[in-house]
Formats: C-alpha cells, sequence, structure tokens
C-alpha cells in the first residue's frame, strides 16, 4: 500500500447469453460500452477489459508446458465480457458496474480481487 492509498482490483462482467441485444441495437451498445471504458480510462481506473473469444477453444497448460484440450470443469462455461478496475470503495465499483450495465444493456457480475502487495 503506497502512501496509505490501499486501491482494489474489481472484475465487473456478464456472459454472453445476458447480453440480449436486437441486431440494429448492437452498434449504439458498443459506442455506449466503449464511451464508459474510455471515462474509465480518462479517470485513471481502468486496468484491462475485453470479451472471450468463443471461437478459439480453451486449454489446459500444465507446469511443464504440456497443452491439452479442455477446461477445469467449473471453468467450462467462461465467455462474455469482462471488465477490470482498480478503484479505492466498493461502492464506486458498484458506480462502474451500473454504468457498464446501462451500457450493455444487462445486469453485470461484480467480484472483488483479494489485495496483494505485490501485483
Amino acid at each position: 500500500m503506497e502512501g496509505g492509498n490501499a486501491m482494489t482490483k474489481y472484475m465487473i462482467s456478464f456472459p454472453s447469453r445476458a447480453m440480449e441485444v436486437a441486431p440494429e441495437d448492437l452498434p449504439a451498445v458498443g459506442d455506449a460500452a466503449h464511451a464508459v471504458i474510455e471515462a474509465a480510462k480518462e479517470a485513471g481506473v481502468y486496468v484491462f477489459g475485453g470479451g472471450v473469444d468463443e471461437s478459439v477453444a480453451p486449454v489446459m497448460v500444465a507446469a511443464d508446458g504440456t497443452v491439452t484440450e479442455g477446461t477445469y470443469p467449473e471453468t467450462a462455461r467462461i465467455e462474455g465480457g469482462y471488465t477490470v478496475l482498480e478503484l479505492p470503495s466498493r461502492d464506486e465499483a458498484v458506480a462502474w458496474a451500473a454504468r457498464i450495465a446501462e451500457a450493455c444493456r444487462c445486469a453485470q457480475e461484480l467480484r472483488e480481487f483479494a489485495y496483494d502487495p505485490r501485483a
């Protein structure tokens, strides 16, 4: 914690199937979502964001570098959109999640990463 300013990373996400948008509305939704991300960048809270490419199959990589197809059973359905923001409070994370939910027209999951002073 540098200078006493603890910041927590929050993951804001939604599964692909939650986003039920008419094809003609997709450009407007994309523009709205990108506007929120730009606002997060301008505010200095943006860490990472993107959508999982569902056309590329996931693989497992072992410590020796061996690659096998598949996933852990618990993570077989990881897909959709993800944004990671670094914020000073959960209330601010909720506010950003609400902005993303409005832009994407679907509810967002909010998860908090455990604090790691070396990350």
